[in-house]
């Protein structure tokens, strides 16, 4: 194996669950996150040369993002699609300390359920920018980085977004 190889393997592989969690959200579909997802490791792997260090997180969640609007495109399609998320499928999200008894944990089924369907319910723009910030955990200016945008850009989706979920899940409460 070529040092190269043995970088890209070092450096990218330990993003692959970022990547495969950003795809899923992206396209709501974890069959179709497999092959994205793939994809864009192909795609980096060729273009590796052009990495310049630092974080990898930003550089291939970049890439995994661009290879979903490809798919986008390819399936010509509304971006604002439908597609069921099955809750045991669904990446997951924070839990609480709640003592595990039978209520509290349909309890939090439901209410990951519509935290879930909230966020997959969201433009892909806002989308996006959610799943990467508060999921991935990404910073401001790696998500610029990502999504390709100003960082003021990031602040005022994200701002969008959180307002949007927020209104969205005060319904359910």
């Amino acid at each position: 194996m070529s040092d190269a190889n043995r970088r890209f393997e070092a450096e990218m592989l330990p993003c692959l669950d970022a990547a495969y969690s950003l795809a899923r959200w992206l396209v709501r579909d974890e069959h179709v996150a497999e092959d994205v997802v793939q994809d864009a490791y192909l795609r980096a792997f060729r273009y590796f040369a052009s990495f310049r260090g630092g974080d990898p997180r930003p550089w291939i969640l970049g890439i995994v993002r661009n290879c979903c609007y490809s798919w986008f495109a390819q399936q010509k399609r509304s971006q604002e699609f439908e597609v069921d998320l099955d809750d045991a499928d669904a990446p997951s999200l924070d839990a609480d300390d709640r003592p595990q008894t039978p209520e509290t944990l349909l309890s939090r089924k439901v209410e990951r359920a519509h935290v879930t369907a909230a966020i997959a319910g969201l433009p892909v723009v806002f989308r996006e920018v959610l799943v990467l910030r508060e999921i991935e955990e990404l910073s401001y200016e790696d998500i610029a980085v990502v999504l390709a945008i100003p960082k003021g850009t990031v602040m005022s989706r994200l701002s969008r977004a959180r307002r949007l979920l927020q209104e969205h899940l005060s319904d359910y409460r």
